[in-house]
Parts: C-alpha cells; sequence; structure tokens
C-alpha cells in the first residue's frame, strides 16, 4: 500500500536520524569499544525489540483514534508536524556528545535486556514514532494500520542496519566520528533538514 516514492524517502529520513549521534547508538558504539562487536549487536537487537512494541502501540493507537475521531487523524498529523519541527530545532543546535555520557559497561548477557528496557521505557521513543510514522501516511491508500507497521519494520530494518555497522566498526568510528565534535554537529543538522522536511 506504501509508494516506492515513499518508502524510499521514509527510509532516507530514518537513516538521518539512526547516524545522528544520540544515547542510543553512543551506547552502542561504547559497548562495542569496551567489550567487542558481540555486545554491540546484542544492545542493538534488544533497541529494535523496543522498536517493535512502539511500533505496534502507534499502528493500533492510531487506527482506534481514527476509527473514533472525524478528524482524528488530521489532529495527529498537525501535532507530529508541530513535535518534528520541534525535534529538528533541538537537532539543529544540540551539542557534540561524548563517550563518557554513555553508560558504563555490562555483561553480554544482560545487554539485550538492557537495550529493551532502554527503549520501552524513554517516553520519547513512543511521542517519536505517533509524530513521525503517520506523516507518510494516507488513509486514502488503504489501511493505516498496515501502512504504520510496514513503516515501523522499515525503521526498524534502518536502525539495525546503522547500529549494526556502528557495532562492526565501533573503532573506526569512535575515531573519526563520535570523537570528532565537528562531525557530529554536521550529522545533527543534517537529521534536522530530514526531520523538518518530513513535519512539513
Amino acid at each position: 500500500m506504501l509508494s516506492t516514492e515513499t518508502v524510499t524517502l521514509f527510509f532516507a529520513v530514518s537513516l538521518g536520524l539512526a547516524l545522528s549521534p544520540g544515547p542510543d547508538n553512543v551506547f552502542v558504539l561504547a559497548q562495542s569499544a569496551m567489550n567487542g562487536r558481540r555486545a554491540g549487536l546484542m544492545v542493538t537487537l534488544g533497541l529494535c525489540t523496543g522498536l517493535l512494541v512502539h511500533s505496534a502501540a502507534v499502528a493500533f493507537g492510531v487506527a482506534a483514534v481514527i476509527k473514533n475521531t472525524e478528524y482524528g487523524f488530521f489532529i495527529i498529523k498537525l501535532f507530529g508536524a508541530a513535535y518534528l519541527s520541534y525535534l529538528a530545532l533541538h537537532l539543529f543546535g544540540a551539542q557534540a556528545m561524548t563517550l563518557g555520557q554513555s553508560q558504563t559497561a555490562v555483561r553480554s548477557a544482560r545487554l539485550y535486556r538492557r537495550g529493551i528496557v532502554m527503549n520501552l521505557t524513554n517516553p520519547k521513543v513512543a511521542i517519536f514514532f505517533l509524530a513521525f510514522l503517520p506523516q507518510f501516511t494516507d488513509p486514502e491508500k488503504g489501511s493505516v494500520t498496515i501502512q504504520l507497521l510496514a513503516l515501523g519494520a522499515v525503521f526498524i530494518v534502518t536502525t539495525a542496519l546503522v547500529f549494526g555497522v556502528i557495532a562492526w566498526f565501533s573503532g573506526f568510528l569512535r575515531e573519526r566520528l563520535f570523537d570528532s565534535p565537528r562531525a557530529q554537529h554536521v550529522l545533527n543538522r543534517t537529521a534536522a533538514v530530514f526531520v523538518c522536511g518530513a513535519g512539513g
């Protein structure tokens, strides 16, 4: 039900967001640098599992609002555009992060659970999904629930790819990207442009 153009645009925006330095990818990087690639991949798997829950919650929640409220979808998209504009401003002015701001190392057996808990207990993720995903849907093209689930799947795959690459090449990224405030500012501002475009 989603056009190729919509999926391509959504993938590009998701890619920019996943690359923008934040607590999740810095945590993946730190764990990979300290405990090896497997540790970073386990955190990534946990984070993506949490995103599955958020995707389902938003998909079925938005569908319920549309069903029970005449202007529900319009209100959701309006809220989403406003929130994404705020997020873009925040990204544009964000300060560079350091690996010291990430959480301390934990045993590999607990990293998957840590990733799930980190994601599910972060209310900003739920708000972001509620604001972000509906911007790329169209009720006239079929079930909004299915469209949202499909977009959630694309976002999860994108996140897994980017975070997986971060875990795999943690040494290079640590030296060339996350330890470079200039590189972080460029990524944050690029992501801000993508987010602002999605909110429009």
